[in-house]
């Protein structure tokens, strides 16, 4: 599957546009982690478990957008994004969204 934020893949071209993906997940602090980013507040620095929560909730929901595309039967994804809100305190929505399509090479010249 060929997922890419611009509109066109070089060296291919879009035979058939099949609409709008997405896939989404919504995730929610964990008191552990709390603590845990409330010490490296004091201290400065990254927030690595939050980090690396949100890195596993960007891919959950790339993956989702993945099945949807490849149950429409598209093998790729084009103008791909990422979209964070809040949906209340300490629960935020990760969705990824684009535009499903079939692609074919183009012939060499």
């Amino acid at each position: 599957m060929m997922i890419t934020t611009v509109d066109r893949v070089e060296g291919h071209r879009v035979v058939r546009t099949l609409g709008l993906v997405r896939g989404n997940t919504i995730r929610t602090k964990h008191l552990g982690k709390d603590i845990t980013a409330w010490l490296r507040f004091l201290v400065g620095g990254e927030v690595r478990e939050y980090t690396k929560m949100m890195a596993q909730a960007r891919e959950q929901a790339l993956d989702r957008m993945i099945e949807e595309a490849r149950a429409l039967g598209a093998n790729g994804v084009l103008g791909a994004r990422f979209q964070t809100s809040k949906i209340m305190s300490g629960a935020s929505e990760i969705l990824c969204y684009g535009t499903a399509v079939v692609l074919e090479r183009e012939e060499a010249l």
